[in-house]
C-alpha cells in the first residue's frame, strides 16, 4: 500500500508509505493487496482514466472482517493526510494575522491610539462546547498528535527523539499504535467524560498558547496589549435538552478547571524557583521583592541571599493552599511551607508582577520582560483560577414551567402559563422589585424546579469559590419574549444572583438565543423592550453591553442555507439601532458547527463578514465536535486560529466600511429576492413535500448515527420523528454521510435561476464579503457532494414513486446550484479558483465513494434484521471514516 500516497503533498507520501507498511505488517499481504486494488481503482475512476469505470471495484469480494479492515484503512489515511495538510496550512488564510490586520488598518490611517481604545474593552471568546460531532475517540487524536511532533522533529532536520528513538521508527510506531487502537466507542459519553475532553484541550493547548500568542501581540503592538482573547465553555452547564447535565454536573467541570489551572501555576511557580538563582551579592533587590522574601518564612540557609527564589516559595506555599481550599486536594507537589490562601487571582497576579517589576528595576537587561514569568502573569490574568468561564443554558420553556410551580407554591399567580405577555412582565417585574423569595423549604418542588432551583444555587455557590468570572452568561434558548428573560432574572434571584433595590444588580447575564427565522425577525423588537425596562437598563449601563446569541444551525434546518445566512446578517444589522439607542455596547455570540449548514467555514472570513458597526471589538463564537480537534488539536494549529479570530474582530471592528451605500442597498434588495425564492423552495422540499420525512430517515443512516454513543445528549429534543424536533446536528451530519450535503445549498440553485441579473450577482460575489463568503462556502460543500454516490443511498428508501420523487427534486436542485454558482463565480469548474482546496477534496474523494457503497450494504443488510454484529460495526466504523475524510460535517 506504499501507492496508498499519492498526492503531491510529500508528507502524504511518507505517510500513506507507512500506513501501508502497517497493514501489510499487521494485516497480512492478501489484505493489503485487496486495499490496494480497491484504492487503485476508485483513483482511476475519479482522475478519469480510459474504461476505469468498466473495472470491478472489488468491494463485493471483501469479507465482513476484511470490510472492517478495509474501512479502518481508508480511515487512517484520511487521518494522515488531514494532519499531512495542517502541517502545510492548506487551510490557513493568509494574512489572516495580528501584524497584517495592524498594516491593514494603517493603510486606512488607523493608528495604534485607536487599536488600543478598542482593545481596551474587546472581548474575543472561543466557546467549546460538547455538541456531539466529533466521532474519533481521544485516543487516536493523542495518537495523531504525537505523529504531528515527530513530523515537526523531522522538519528541524532530527534523527532521533530525545529518547534516543529514531524519528521515522517512532513514527512508524504511532501509525502501527492507531492501526491497533479500538476506534468505536463501547459506552456512551458521559458529561464527566466531555469535561475532560474540553479539559485536554484547555489545559495542553490554551494555557501555553494564549500567553505566547500575547507575548507575540505585545511586539506587534510595541506596547502590553490587555488580555482580551478568554476561552469559555459549555460543557457542564449546557442544560437544554441534556437531563445528565445537573448542579452535580456543573460543580464537576468548575472544580476539575480549577484543579487544572493551578496544577498549571504550581509547576509554573516552581520551574521559576528554579530559574531565578538571583543572588543579592550580585545585585540590588526591590524593597517588595525582599518583603515577599521574608513573607514566605522560607529559612533555608542554601536560599539566604536569595531573594526571588524565597519570595517564590511563599507564592507557591500560597497557591498550594488555594488548591486545597478550592478543590479540597492536596496540591500535587505540596509546598513545604504554609502559606494563606489567595482570595482572588488578583492577589496572586500582584505578587508575580513585583517581581517582575523588581527584576526590570534592576535595569534593562534581559530580565527586565517577558519570559516564562511574564507567560505566567499573563496567564493568570486570562485564566482566573477559573480557567474558562462556564455557559449556563436552559430552553424558556423549562423556565416557564419553573416560575409557574414556583409562582403558585408561593401563592402569588396559580396560573402563570395563561397570562399574557403583558400580564407577565408586570407580574415578573414586581417579583423582582421584592426582596422576598418565592421558595420555601415547606414546599414540595416538581424534580425539574428542584432541579433547576439546584442549578442556580450551584452557580451563586461558584461565584464565591471561585470569582465571578467563572459564570457571567446564562443562555435562554428559544428565547421568544422579554418575560423568557425576565424569568431566569426570577430565577437568580432565588440564588441571590440578582439583587433588588434602586441600583439592581444581575452577578449572571441573561442572554437571549434567536434560532428559527421568525426569531431572528422578531428579535429587535424583544431587545428593544428588554433594554427599555429601567431596571434592565441600570443593570447593562453597570455592566457597559449585553449579548445577544444567535443561531446558526436552528435557522438553516428552518430556512436553509442562505435564507439563514441572510437572516442572520439581516438581524444583527436591525440591532444595532436597538442598542446605538439604549446607549449599550452589543455583544453578539454566534452559534456556529462545523459543518457550512451549521454555521461552519472559515472564521476569520466569517467575522470579516459581518455587518458593519456589529462587531464593535466584541464577539463570542462556539466552537463544538470535530471543529475543536481540527482547530485546536495541536498548538500551532491553535496559534494560527485564535490569531485569525484576534485579527479579524479588529479589522471588523476598525476598518472603514469598503462598501458604498448605495450598493450595499441594491445588494440587499438583491439578496432579500434571493432569500425569499430560496426559502420557498427549501420549505416546499423538506416541510411540504408528502413523505420527506420518512425518505430522510431511510436515505440517511440518522437511525444508525445514534450508535455512535458520541456525546450525552438525545438526538432530538423531543420522543418524536418531525424534522422540527431533530437536533440540526444529526440532521446535518445524515445529510454529509449519504454525500447530499442538502443544509448547505438547497434551494440556492433556485434563487440563482429566479433572479434575472446575474450581472449584479456578479458584481455582488466580487465586492460583497457577505455574500462572496457565502458563495464560498457553498462551493466547498458542493465539491464534497455527490449525486451518483447520494443515489445509491436514495435506493435504500422503499417507496419506489417516493425515492424517484424526492430525489429528482434533490438532484435538480443540486444541478441547478452548480451551474447558478459557475455562472455568478465566473468559473468552469469548482473550485477553480481554490487550487488548494481543490487539490485537498479531490485527493479525498477516491477514498471516500468507496466507503460510502459499503456503508449502503450494509446499511441495506442491517435493514434487512441481518443480526451478525459485525454488520453495525462495520456502518459505525464507515461513519466514522466518512466524517474523518469530509473534516468539516458536523
Amino acid at each position: 500500500m506504499a501507492s496508498l500516497a499519492i498526492a503531491n503533498n510529500p508528507d502524504i507520501r511518507f505517510l500513506g508509505r507507512l500506513l501501508g507498511d502497517v497493514i501489510r505488517a499487521y494485516g497480512g499481504e492478501e489484505l493489503f493487496k485487496r486495499i490496494e486494488y480497491i484504492r487503485a481503482t476508485s483513483v482511476d475512476r475519479h482522475r478519469g482514466v480510459a474504461g476505469a469505470g468498466a473495472i470491478d471495484s472489488g468491494l463485493d469480494r471483501l469479507t465482513l472482517d476484511e470490510t472492517l479492515d478495509f474501512v479502518r484503512g481508508f480511515m487512517l489515511f484520511s487521518m494522515l493526510a488531514n494532519l499531512a495538510e495542517d502541517r502545510q496550512g492548506v487551510e490557513a488564510e493568509s494574512d489572516a494575522d495580528m501584524a497584517s490586520a495592524l498594516a491593514r488598518l494603517k493603510e486606512h490611517g488607523i493608528g495604534h491610539d485607536a487599536v488600543m481604545a478598542l482593545l481596551d474593552h474587546a472581548l474575543v471568546a472561543p466557546v467549546l462546547t460538547a455538541h456531539p460531532t466529533e466521532v474519533r475517540r481521544k485516543s487516536m487524536i493523542d495518537h495523531k498528535n504525537r505523529i504531528a511532533e515527530l513530523m515537526a522533529l523531522k522538519d528541524l532536520g532530527v534523527d532521533e527523539t530525545e529518547d534516543g528513538d529514531k524519528v521515522d521508527e517512532a513514527i512508524l510506531r504511532q501509525i502501527a499504535l492507531l492501526w491497533q487502537t479500538r476506534v468505536l466507542r463501547r459506552e456512551k459519553l458521559g458529561v464527566a467524560d466531555e469535561v475532560e475532553t474540553a479539559l485536554s484541550y484547555l489545559r495542553d493547548v490554551f494555557l501555553p498558547v494564549l500567553p505566547a500568542l500575547y507575548a507575540r501581540w505585545d511586539r506587534a503592538l510595541d506596547e502590553r496589549a490587555p488580555s482580551f482573547l478568554r476561552a469559555g465553555s459549555w460543557i457542564g452547564g449546557d442544560r437544554d435538552g441534556n437531563p445528565f447535565v445537573t448542579a452535580d454536573s456543573m460543580q464537576l467541570a468548575l472544580a476539575r478547571s480549577a484543579e487544572t489551572v493551578l496544577a498549571h501555576y504550581l509547576d509554573a511557580v516552581h520551574a521559576l524557583g528554579a530559574e531565578l538563582s538571583i543572588s543579592t551579592e550580585h545585585t540590588q533587590v526591590s524593597d517588595a521583592v525582599l518583603t515577599l522574601a521574608e513573607a514566605s518564612h522560607d529559612t533555608g540557609r542554601s536560599r539566604e541571599d536569595e531573594p526571588y527564589r524565597r519570595a517564590l516559595s511563599g507564592i507557591y506555599a500560597r497557591l498550594s493552599a488555594t488548591h486545597e481550599k478550592l478543590t479540597g486536594k492536596r496540591a500535587p507537589r505540596p509546598a513545604p511551607l504554609s502559606g494563606e490562601p489567595y482570595a482572588e487571582p488578583s492577589e496572586l497576579r500582584e505578587e508575580l508582577a513585583a517581581i517582575a517589576r523588581g527584576l526590570a528595576a534592576e535595569g534593562a537587561g534581559p530580565l527586565a520582560s517577558g519570559g516564562a514569568l511574564g507567560r505566567l502573569i499573563r496567564a493568570v490574568e486570562t485564566f482566573g483560577f477559573h480557567l474558562a468561564t462556564l455557559d449556563m443554558r436552559q430552553n424558556s420553556a423549562v423556565h416557564q414551567r419553573v416560575v409557574a410551580e414556583l409562582l403558585a407554591a408561593a401563592g402569588v399567580c396559580d396560573d402563570y402559563a395563561a397570562l399574557d405577555e403583558a400580564a407577565r412582565v408586570a407580574l415578573l417585574r414586581t417579583e423582582l422589585a421584592s426582596p422576598r423569595l418565592l421558595t420555601s423549604p415547606y414546599a414540595d418542588y416538581s424534580e425539574e424546579t428542584a432541579s433547576e432551583l439546584a442549578i442556580v444555587r450551584a452557580a451563586a455557590e461558584a461565584h464565591a469559590t471561585y470569582g465571578r468570572q467563572c459564570i457571567t452568561h446564562y443562555i435562554v434558548s428559544m428565547a421568544q419574549s422579554v418575560s423568557d428573560l425576565l424569568e431566569v432574572h426570577v430565577l437568580l434571584k432565588e440564588a441571590g444572583l440578582y439583587i433588588p433595590g434602586e441600583q439592581p444588580q444581575a452577578h449572571i447575564m441573561a442572554i437571549p438565543l434567536f434560532e428559527t427565522i421568525a426569531d431572528l425577525e422578531g428579535a429587535p423588537a424583544i431587545m428593544e423592550a428588554w433594554l427599555g425596562l429601567p431596571e434592565v437598563a441600570t443593570i447593562a449601563a453597570a455592566r457597559g453591553h449585553q449579548e445577544v446569541m444567535i443561531g446558526y444551525s436552528d435557522s438553516n434546518k428552518d430556512g436553509g442555507y442562505l435564507t439563514s445566512t441572510w437572516q442572520l446578517s439581516r438581524g444583527s444589522t436591525a440591532l444595532k439601532p436597538v442598542f446605538e439607542k439604549a446607549d449599550v455596547a452589543m455583544q453578539l455570540f454566534h452559534g456556529r458547527g462545523g459543518a457550512v449548514g451549521r454555521g461552519g467555514g472559515s472564521s476569520f472570513s466569517a467575522i470579516l463578514a459581518q455587518p458593519p458597526g456589529t462587531v464593535q471589538g466584541r464577539i463570542r463564537i462556539t466552537e463544538q465536535g470535530e471543529v475543536i480537534a481540527a482547530k485546536y488539536g495541536t498548538r500551532a494549529s491553535a496559534m494560527t486560529n485564535l490569531e485569525a479570530m484576534a485579527s479579524a474582530t479588529l479589522l471588523a471592528s476598525l476598518e472603514p466600511e469598503q462598501l458604498a451605500p448605495a450598493d450595499a442597498t441594491r445588494f440587499a434588495a438583491a439578496m432579500d429576492a434571493l432569500s425569499a425564492t430560496a426559502f420557498k423552495a427549501y420549505r416546499g422540499l423538506v416541510y411540504e413535500t408528502q413523505g420527506f420525512t420518512s425518505y430522510f430517515r431511510q436515505a440517511t443512516p440518522i437511525a444508525e448515527i445514534a450508535g455512535l454513543k458520541i456525546g450525552s445528549r438525545p438526538a432530538s429534543r423531543k420522543k418524536s420523528d418531525a424534522i422540527e424536533d431533530l437536533r440540526a446536528i444529526p440532521w446535518v451530519f445524515s445529510w454529509a454521510q449519504a454525500r447530499v450535503m442538502l443544509p448547505g445549498w438547497y434551494g440556492v440553485g433556485a434563487a440563482i435561476e429566479a433572479f434575472e441579473d446575474k450581472g449584479l450577482l456578479r458584481e455582488m460575489a466580487a465586492g460583497w464579503p457577505l455574500f462572496a463568503s457565502t458563495l464560498a462556502n457553498m462551493e466547498m460543500v458542493l465539491a464534497k457532494s455527490d449525486m451518483a454516490v447520494a443515489q445509491h443511498y436514495a435506493a435504500l428508501v422503499e417507496d419506489t414513486g417516493l425515492r424517484e420523487g424526492i430525489f429528482g427534486r434533490i438532484r435538480d436542485g443540486w444541478n441547478r446550484t452548480h451551474d447558478g454558482l459557475l455562472t455568478v463565480t465566473r468559473q468552469t469548474r469548482l473550485l477553480e479558483k481554490h487550487p488548494g482546496l481543490e487539490t485537498s477534496i479531490r485527493l479525498r474523494l477516491p477514498y471516500i465513494e468507496p466507503l460510502n457503497l459499503l456503508q449502503v450494504e450494509l446499511l441495506k443488510r442491517h435493514r434487512r434484521g441481518e443480526e451478525d454484529a459485525r454488520i453495525g460495526e462495520g456502518i459505525l466504523l464507515s461513519i466514522n471514516a466518512i466524517a474523518t475524510a469530509l473534516r468539516n460535517s458536523g
